[in-house]
């Protein structure tokens, strides 16, 4: 369930989102113990997004924007083992860029849908690349739910739900965020300072400058796979202070049980951050996944 506090602005979505975590829990046995598989598999599958908004660690002047996509070799083998585990959790394609940007996006999804026929697979985008031929060739290749946040006011907003209703979504396969209001209201997003990435950014968002004395579930539900194989700690590491693991060389199951992940979550479920980058971040961590965290204990 989710738990509110004293955050400025809550997506709505974090309720549904919520729900999925703690509602799908898929058990493993590990070393004699029923433990949770992750709950969601979040795949940022480039170095590259068409824009830099001002809440975005893109914004800085020293962000390196990267055209480099993920192969179809490190794909596959996530896929693999997720079959072997006979995976119902959420796929999501998002991240720190722009999926849309990568033109084998289709055969990626459609890789998943046929390795994974239980999964659920999302796309979080900008929406800039869609159009109704691409929109609906993303749901013919299987994804199940697409979220896109408009940025640039009403207008845009109206017509990327035209769009969805043209492609003949369902209000359960899309939702279209509004991204597009003032800095009063956090611009329509959950803020964060992206674990101490903010500081450079155009919208500044400073480091803090001691650690929150609060939990963190997301370590617990949540296995983050970038393009080039790493395996972060969680999706607000943007600066990649914490890498678990190279997906290219090691397997999904020893990165998610092995002993660094699982020192992690220990030390987040006792609320302790005293270690980087969590000793700078100031996310909650507390919206969802106490469940999950609850049988790492």
């Amino acid at each position: 369930m989710l738990k509110k506090n004293s955050t400025k602005f809550l997506d709505p979505n974090l309720e549904n989102k919520s729900k999925t975590v703690e509602d799908k829990i898929q058990l493993f046995m590990f070393n004699g113990k029923n433990l949770p598989l992750p709950t969601e598999i979040e795949i940022s599958e480039s170095g590259t997004c068409n824009r830099s908004c001002s809440f975005c660690p893109r914004s800085a002047k020293d962000f390196i924007d990267k055209k480099e996509f993920i192969s179809n070799e490190l794909h596959e083998k996530l896929c693999l083992e997720l079959k072997e585990l006979n995976y119902k959790g959420t796929i999501r394609y998002s991240g720190f860029v722009e999926p849309m940007l990568d033109k084998n996006i289709f055969n990626l999804i459609n890789m998943v849908r046929n390795y994974l026929p239980e999964s659920n697979i999302e796309m979080v985008t900008n929406g800039d690349p869609l159009n109704l031929k691409r929109l609906k060739k993303l749901f013919e290749n299987g994804l199940n739910k697409i979220l896109i946040s408009a940025y640039d006011g009403k207008e845009e907003s109206d017509k990327l739900e035209d769009l969805c209703i043209s492609a003949n979504l369902t209000k359960e396969q899309y939702i279209v965020r509004h991204r597009y209001y003032s800095e009063d209201q956090d611009f329509g997003i959950t803020l964060s300072n992206r674990s101490g990435l903010m500081t450079n950014a155009e919208f500044k968002i400073d480091a803090l400058k001691e650690p929150l004395k609060k939990p963190c579930y997301i370590p617990s539900y949540t296995f983050f796979l970038d393009y080039q194989g790493d395996v972060l700690m969680c999706p607000h590491d943007w600066g990649k202070k914490v890498i678990l693991g190279d997906l290219k060389k090691e397997k999904l199951l020893d990165i998610w049980f092995g002993k660094r992940f699982m020192s992690i979550r220990k030390m987040l479920n006792k609320s302790n951050r005293n270690f980087q980058p969590c000793n700078v971040c100031d996310v909650e961590g507390t919206f969802m996944g106490e469940k999950n965290s609850g049988y790492f204990n």
